[in-house]
């Protein structure tokens, strides 16, 4: 892929689908990012030849923002600057590259625009036909302490470590209530100065370690020290929030905002299935921003 379109699509595509930059890719995840890449491109060429696309006015200070965004991935100008020439790029080129991606999005969320609105009753059928589906899952309030393990720095060390936590352990065990104190003079999480509140959770948002540990807490409940990658850590459950069914009025905002979406989606999906047979091009794609 060489055109500076393709090149930018890849490195977007390899940051939202896979959280690297695009460099450290596997050949498989490269391929998987090329095909994707080639194909919005072709998809951009098509909405830049449109009306809608001559008429939107870009302000300058929106490309210098995504331009900036980009930058703040890397470390110094020079990592950037080499990052840009190994990808055959250089700051004019990807500055027309965020451009060109920036004028399609306004001309999708125009053309979304136009999809007919969602009424009140096309959210309560859609309430009555799938209430099933509306359910909050358990949530935990909790709170953690973490003890990291430096074994180059003295105090440290693996043993040190394991000392103080099972210290500070053994004062909330006498003292349940000093949890807060103790995150923070203690913890190197950044939760410590909120006193480890980590807030209401559902499962699966922490460490796998900690998650099974801290749903399996009773209420009020303190863990044993548990051990990870990043040290020994101690959770605490305040409160525990049982499973409910959402009712219609919690879950109104949710399906208008999901309708919506479909609606918009749709459109636009075949507003490009449009330009692509008048450009006599093959089998439409399904296009989703």
């Amino acid at each position: 892929m060489t055109e500076v379109g393709g090149i930018y699509h890849a490195i977007k595509l390899a940051a939202q689908l896979f959280g690297r930059p695009l460099e450290s890719l596997t050949a498989a995840e490269r391929r998987r990012v090329s095909h994707v890449a080639a194909r919005l491109q072709e998809i951009e060429t098509l909405i830049l030849g449109t009306p809608e696309a001559a008429s939107v006015l870009l302000p300058a200070a929106s490309i210098d923002a995504s331009l900036l965004a980009i930058r703040r991935r890397y470390a110094d100008d020079d990592e950037f600057q080499a990052e840009l020439g190994r990808l055959g790029l250089d700051v004019p080129s990807l500055r027309q590259a965020v451009a060109c991606d920036l004028v399609v999005e306004a001309v999708l969320e125009e053309v979304a625009a136009r999809s007919a609105p969602i009424s009140d009753t096309d959210v309560e059928i859609y309430w009555h036909l799938n209430q099933h589906r509306f359910r909050q899952g358990e949530t935990r309030l909790l709170r953690h302490l973490l003890v990291t393990i430096n074994e180059d720095l003295a105090g440290s060390g693996r043993h040190d470590a394991r000392a103080r936590i099972d210290a500070i352990r053994t004062r909330l065990v006498s003292e349940p209530q000093r949890f807060a104190e103790q995150a923070l003079k203690h913890s190197e999480c950044p939760s410590a100065v909120r006193g480890g509140l980590l807030g209401s959770l559902p499962r699966g948002q922490l460490y796998p370690e900690l998650d099974a540990v801290a749903f399996a807490l009773a209420e009020g409940g303190l863990s044993e020290v548990i051990e990870s990658e990043l040290g020994y850590h101690l959770v605490r459950c305040d409160a525990i929030h049982k499973e409910r069914r959402l009712t219609f009025a919690d879950a109104r905002q949710t399906i208008r905002e999901h309708l919506e979406s479909r609606q918009q989606a749709c459109c636009q999906k075949a507003w490009i299935k449009a330009l692509r047979r008048q450009a006599g091009a093959g089998s439409p794609v399904a296009h989703q921003r």
